[in-house]
C-alpha cells in the first residue's frame, strides 16, 4: 500500500519539476527572441553617436519594409478570398488598369527615394571625420593579430608615440578614451582583414598596401568597459582567433595608460598601472599550435 500510493506522489513531483524546467526554458527563449524584435534583429547597445543613427535608420527601413509587405499581403489575401473559384464560369478579363500601373509604378520608386535619401545623409554623417581629432590609432592588422600605434597627428608622416602588438598568447588590448573623438587609419601588412568591434554596429575593411582606411567615432561617456573585437573578412588559417578587446576608459585614465607605454611598460602593466585587468575578459588567446 505504501509502494502504490508513493507512486502517484514520485510521478506528480516529476510532473512538477518537468514542469518548472520547461517554463524556465521556455521564458529564456522568449526572452531571447524579444530580445532580437526589439531591435528587429539589429544589435542593441552601441557605444558611439553614430551607432545611434545606424541603428534609428535600421529601424526606420525596417519599420518602412513591413508597412509595404502588410500591404502586399493584405492584397494577395483579398484577391484569393475576392476572386476565388466560385464555379465554371470565368470572371471579366481586363486586359489594363492605367490607374494601378501608374500606382505600382511610381510607389516603389518613392520608398527606394526616401530609404536612398536618409542613408546617404547617415553614411555620410557616419563616415565624416574632422581634421583635427582629439586622438589618432593607427590599426595595422597582419596573420593573425593586431597591432595598435598610438600617434601624435594624421598621415603616414605622423609620429608612434606608443604602440601594442598581439601574439598567439597575449590578445591585443586597445585602449580609447571616453568623450573624445578618435581617428582609426587601417591598414592591412598581407591580406584583406576586417575591423570590427560589434558594439560600433559597423565594421570597416582593412587593405594592404598603402590604402589607409580612416573613420572617426566618439565613444559616448556612460560606456565606458570591454568589448570584444574581431576580424570580420575570412583571411586564412586562423582568421577565427584574430581577436582583440576595445577598453573604453576615461580621458584620464587614457593619458595614464599612453604615457605608461612612453615608459617602458608592456601592455598588462599599463592597464594595471591604472587599475583596469592587465588581460583581456571579453576573449581569451586560442592555442594555435603555431
Amino acid at each position: 500500500m505504501s509502494a502504490s500510493k508513493g507512486r502517484p506522489v514520485t510521478r506528480g513531483l516529476g510532473l512538477g519539476v518537468a514542469g518548472t524546467a520547461l517554463v524556465v526554458l521556455l521564458s529564456g527563449c522568449l526572452q531571447t527572441v524579444g530580445d532580437a524584435f526589439a531591435g528587429f534583429g539589429w544589435p542593441q547597445g552601441g557605444i558611439t553617436d553614430q551607432s545611434q543613427r545606424m541603428y534609428d535608420l535600421w529601424i526606420g527601413s525596417t519599420i518602412a519594409a513591413l508597412l509595404v509587405g502588410f500591404l502586399v499581403w493584405g492584397l494577395i489575401f483579398w484577391c484569393v478570398v475576392r476572386y476565388r473559384k466560385r464555379g465554371e464560369e470565368l470572371p471579366p478579363q481586363t486586359r489594363f488598369n492605367l490607374p494601378m500601373e501608374v500606382l505600382y509604378t511610381i510607389a516603389p520608386f518613392l520608398v527606394i527615394a526616401v530609404l536612398f535619401y536618409y542613408t546617404a545623409v547617415i553614411q555620410t554623417e557616419v563616415n565624416e571625420t574632422s581634421p583635427d581629432p582629439d586622438e589618432v590609432v593607427e590599426v595595422v592588422a597582419f596573420k593573425w593579430n593586431w597591432q595598435f600605434n598610438y600617434r601624435d597627428g594624421i598621415g603616414e608622416d605622423a609620429n608612434t608615440v606608443a604602440s601594442t602588438t598581439g601574439t598567439s598568447s597575449e590578445i591585443p588590448v586597445l585602449v580609447l578614451p571616453t568623450e573624445r573623438s578618435v581617428r582609426f587609419e587601417l591598414h592591412a601588412r598581407d591580406v584583406i582583414h576586417s575591423f570590427w568591434v560589434p558594439e560600433l554596429l559597423f565594421k570597416r575593411d582593412v587593405f594592404p598596401g598603402n590604402i589607409r582606411n580612416a573613420f572617426e567615432v566618439t565613444i559616448q561617456v556612460d560606456k565606458e568597459g570591454a568589448y570584444v573585437g574581431r576580424c570580420a573578412e575570412l583571411c586564412g588559417t586562423y582568421h577565427s582567433m584574430m581577436n582583440f578587446e576595445l577598453r573604453a576608459v576615461s580621458p584620464d585614465a587614457y593619458d595614464q595608460y599612453v604615457a605608461a607605454l612612453q615608459d617602458g611598460l608592456s601592455q598588462s602593466e599599463a592597464l594595471a598601472s591604472i587599475g583596469e585587468e592587465p588581460f583581456a575578459v571579453t576573449t581569451v588567446p586560442f592555442d594555435t599550435r603555431r
